[in-house]
């Protein structure tokens, strides 16, 4: 998921489990270009509301938004007054027209319930078989066939993807699978309420939020969304892949060269996967992770089962994926389920 860790490490760049998003990479690389391809994207849930994308003269859609003031839920609010002065003194926004979008912002109850629950109490939960209930969510036959499927039906996207960014394609293919169920849980919530709520209505990482929020509203923009249209995870993750917006404005590709890059469709999402994995180090045909005895070095990890425990050795790839959620089981997941598919896609 692009951004945001799962964990609640301090730097938390990437969004927890329950949203997934691709993490902040080092760039290693310059950007790879992108050759024009005759194939029709697919209809995308988030539609162009100007007839040229990537052109703008003023704020998406800012007639609907004009306001002189600010009413509404935070009508009151100081720290949303405080943003709108900081986009409209960093960034060039139009106050009336932030003074309108915010007007009909909505305070997600369910959104800060989630991001700050209540301390548990209960009796301390069993480590034991910790991985092997993680893997059950993913390593199904459902998962794998699904995955096989979604290869078959955008096989050009993905093979051009792995000849371009010189990335596996099974792990394309797996990462949109762990994170999305290949498109099909993609979130319905409103991106700009949850990010708004979660940057002024909660405070573990408030910080984080604003700043999500501040490229959210720079993304509609540069990419002609309707603000209130994108939706996703309540963490604000994004498209298939689950991109959180700072990630999407560095990484998101218009692979299929429409003028837009829209992770909410296959064929960009896809592109946009691949894009990340190269940004982050992904070497190509190399070994992720192999089976190994116990070892007190840095490159062995220890995965609990119900029979006991599981010894692997990881490799630079294996950290890639750490990289979009830096949890080993995440990254043993997606590793597991790309070389499923791939045995049953040939």
């Amino acid at each position: 998921m692009a951004n945001m860790n799962h964990s609640n490490a301090v730097k938390l760049i990437v969004a927890t489990i329950l949203s997934g998003c691709a993490s902040h990479p080092v760039e290693q690389a310059a950007e790879i270009a992108i050759q024009p391809v005759d194939k029709p994207a697919a209809k995308s849930i988030i539609q162009p509301i100007k007839p040229y994308p990537g052109t703008y003269a003023v704020e998406p859609n800012f007639h609907s938004y004009f306001a002189s003031t600010l009413s509404g839920t935070y009508a009151n609010s100081f720290a949303v007054r405080n943003f709108i002065q900081h986009m409209v003194s960093r960034h060039g926004f139009s106050e009336t027209y932030l003074n309108g979008l915010f007007s009909r912002a909505n305070r997600l109850e369910s959104v800060i319930r989630l991001e700050s629950p209540a301390p548990y109490t209960g009796p301390s939960k069993p480590s034991v078989g910790s991985w092997t209930r993680y893997r059950n969510k993913f390593l199904t036959e459902a998962h794998i066939n699904n995955g096989v499927a979604f290869w078959r039906n955008h096989a050009d996207a993905v093979e051009r993807a792995s000849t371009t960014y010189h990335v596996d394609p099974e792990y394309i293919v797996a990462i949109i699978g762990v994170e999305t169920y290949f498109g099909k849980n993609i979130g319905k919530t409103c991106i700009f309420d949850a990010l708004t709520t979660l940057a002024f209505d909660t405070h573990r990482r408030a910080k984080f939020f604003t700043s999500e929020l501040e490229n959210f509203l720079l993304m509609t923009r540069e990419q002609d969304y309707e603000p209130r249209q994108p939706v996703g995870s309540w963490a604000g993750a994004m498209g298939l892949g689950q991109f959180m917006p700072s990630s999407y404005r560095r990484l998101a590709v218009d692979f299929d060269n429409n003028g837009r890059s829209d992770i909410w469709e296959p064929y960009d999402a896809i592109g946009s996967v691949a894009h990340y994995f190269s940004r982050s180090g992904w070497q190509l045909n190399n070994p992720v992770a192999k089976p190994s005895r116990p070892a007190k070095d840095s490159s062995v990890i220890e995965l609990s089962t119900y029979s006991g425990n599981e010894y692997w050795r990881v490799h630079p790839n294996f950290k890639v994926i750490k990289k979009y959620n830096n949890s080993n089981k995440y990254a043993m997941a997606v590793h597991q389920l790309a070389q499923a598919i791939k045995q049953r896609y040939y």
